[in-house]
């Protein structure tokens, strides 16, 4: 395990925030881990650049979104960890295209296109940022990142800057190809056209149909694990084959479960949730668990879909 000392004294000097021993429970949805040894916040696309370029190679480096679908371990994270804040928040339409910063919420992005009458409805519901859309190849209702996305601007890890046509990321279900290293900074999306009133109203329909099925309030990480079957190589869904993760995990008698303080909610049991000051250990141990008791039960090794980064607690 690497300590926080063997880090370079002299990190490269920047016009955004650098913060050794970054606590990052506040910054995921879940509310746990550890700190990272820099957390660095950068003014804009030059500054992160440069970082990057000038950064020794040898230090690892972990682009993190708004923390909506990640654990980070209760020994935080080696290294720097890179979150975009403001100057790549921009959202932008022009003609058929949406222009969508990598730190833009997913909903902002869904909210601004639908005004201009181009349809990205389906961004509405997933707590993201669009980083972590791409990244994760993010859909809901029949939609996903892949069917809109028409090319990506990420910045390397020796801080070249390249655009790349969504055919080079190889995107499937919850899961692309970027290159390793690499920090998306902008995508730009081929939105269909739609009327303004309708797609405003189509949005406010799955808010309604998500608050009612999934457990919207409580401390969660989105979907726990993918789906086990029934989705094509692409990434969409296959509506003849009705196998879902939470089914596998209720035919387990895994709804509701519990560790410390997580548990496998009772509203949706594909939602692990933080109910009562859980570690990452607590959550992470859950999910480990239910995965142990649907293969037992059925056969079935579920996947997870929530990321989990860092070290185990010291």
């Amino acid at each position: 395990m690497t300590d926080h000392a063997t880090l370079p004294i002299d990190l490269p000097p920047v016009r955004g925030t650098l913060t050794p021993d970054r606590d990052l429970s506040g910054l995921t949805w879940m509310r746990v881990g550890g700190p990272a040894d820099v957390l660095f916040q950068p003014a804009d696309e030059e500054d992160l650049s440069g970082f990057l370029a000038a950064l020794p190679a040898g230090v690892p480096v972990f682009p993190m979104g708004v923390g909506s679908n990640l654990i980070v371990r209760d020994g935080g994270i080696r290294g720097v960890v890179i979150r975009l804040g403001r100057g790549f928040n921009g959202i932008r339409v022009e003609g058929g295209r949406v222009h969508a910063g990598a730190a833009a919420l997913d909903a902002h992005v869904a909210r601004r296109a639908a005004e201009a009458g181009r349809d990205l409805t389906f961004l509405r519901t997933i707590p993201g940022s669009i980083g972590g859309a791409v990244r994760m190849n993010a859909g809901c209702y029949g939609t996903y990142t892949a069917d809109v996305l028409e090319s990506v601007r990420v910045i390397h890890r020796d801080g070249r800057t390249e655009t790349l046509p969504a055919a080079a990321l190889n995107m499937r279900y919850r899961q692309s190809d970027l290159p390793e290293g690499a920090v998306v900074v902008e995508a730009i999306f081929a939105a269909p056209e739609g009327d303004p009133e309708a797609l405003a109203a189509r949005m406010a329909e799955q808010l309604a149909r998500r608050d009612e099925t999934q457990p919207s309030k409580d401390r969660t990480a989105g979907s726990t694990f993918r789906n086990p079957a029934g989705f094509s190589s692409t990434g969409r869904d296959d509506d003849t084959h009705e196998l879902k993760a939470w089914k596998v995990i209720d035919e387990a008698g895994m709804r509701g479960a519990r560790i410390g303080g997580a548990v496998m909610n009772e509203k949706h049991s594909n939602f692990l949730t933080n109910a009562e000051d859980a570690t990452a250990e607590d959550l992470e141990s859950l999910g480990e668990l239910v995965r142990k008791r649907v293969y037992e039960s059925q056969g079935i090794r579920l996947e997870w879909e929530i990321m989990r980064v860092g070290d185990p607690a010291r």
